[in-house]
């Protein structure tokens, strides 16, 4: 069986085919990198519109596929930026209509975690989630994926894009703040807001950039939001570990390529005598493969939709879709 999946929840434009065997036939992404500022909504929906057509047929080429050879059409549908979502799904269900082929609605969140699963092959890992948008810790329970703890008010992605913007730098934030920190050698005292299994990171930023307009040094910023963010997230999923007393833990989304949060939460999962994962980084950000694979396991249980039903959902909730291949 061979899957072709749609990514189009933020930034990224991409399209994957995967196979049953969860084997990446064919990748084709591109980031929308704005001039200057964060993310425009429409701005980035253009984007998609313009480059994911040409992205199909890359991906086709080098699958080394045809259209007939296809036997389902996956898309994000949620979360996401509304725009960027309804750019993905209009080109999945002119595939899905045009080569006669189901198609298969895919949490986004929920895709992050089926392809680290499969990856690792862990069977019921934990789930750092931690991009732009989504900053989550989920597990399995009871017929779905549960968030066990999330960010209050900002991803953790955001969180360093508008700092970096703020600090005169341009999108995307996260790779660059990574660079600098490591030449930083002094660690700020910044406000480290943990409620129990939540995060929040909007005093961070007010703290850092009042920091900063006193004279701290943008190394030094950097190095101290990595340690104070990453401390707070490698807790929190330390906390859900003990709450569920087996440790298995996987990384998704693009802050989870940092090498500074993966040693940190690696050195807590080990020290409790557990294991942890990180896929590689085309298949750590968002990208289409991952749909595309989380699009066979549902298609598989049975699971697709015809095109009047299925409308993209911005606010799709991890913990409000069913995961019927995941049984009891």
């Amino acid at each position: 069986m061979v899957v072709l999946g749609i990514e189009s929840t933020a930034h990224t434009a991409s399209v994957g085919i995967v196979d049953e065997r969860a084997e990446v036939l064919g990748l084709a992404s591109d980031m929308y990198r704005p001039p200057k500022g964060g993310i425009h909504p429409r701005e980035a929906a253009n984007h998609h519109v313009e480059l994911l057509p040409g992205l199909v047929e890359r991906a086709l080429e080098s699958a080394r596929v045809r259209p007939s050879e296809i036997d389902a059409v996956a898309f994000a549908q949620g979360p996401g930026l509304g725009p960027c979502l309804r750019a993905g799904a209009t080109v999945a269900r002119m595939l899905s209509l045009a080569w006669s082929k189901p198609l298969v609605p895919v949490n986004h969140c929920v895709a992050h975690v089926e392809i680290a699963r499969v990856l690792s092959g862990l069977d019921d890992p934990l789930l750092l989630y931690a991009s732009g948008g989504n900053t989550q810790v989920i597990a399995y329970a009871r017929g779905r994926y549960r968030v066990l703890g999330e960010t209050l008010d900002i991803g953790i992605g955001n969180f360093l894009d508008k700092l970096w913007i703020e600090l005169g730098g341009v999108f995307p934030g996260g790779p660059a703040i990574e660079k600098e920190a490591l030449a930083g050698q002094e660690l700020w005292p910044l406000p480290y807001s943990v409620h129990g299994m939540d995060v929040a990171f909007s005093g961070m930023l007010t703290a850092t950039l009042a920091l900063h307009a006193k004279g701290a040094a943008r190394p030094d910023l950097a190095y101290s939001v990595e340690v104070t963010a990453y401390s707070m997230l490698t807790e929190i999923t330390e906390r859900a570990l003990a709450h569920r007393g087996h440790g298995a833990v996987v990384l998704g989304g693009g802050v989870a390529c940092n090498e500074r949060l993966k040693s940190m939460v690696r050195a807590m999962v080990e020290g409790r005598g557990g294991t942890m994962y990180a896929p590689p980084r085309s298949l750590c950000v968002d990208n289409g493969a991952m749909i595309a694979w989380t699009g066979h396991l549902a298609h598989r249980a049975g699971r697709e939709v015809p095109v009047e039903a299925s409308a993209v959902e911005p606010r799709q909730r991890t913990d409000l879709v069913a995961t019927p291949w995941r049984g009891n």
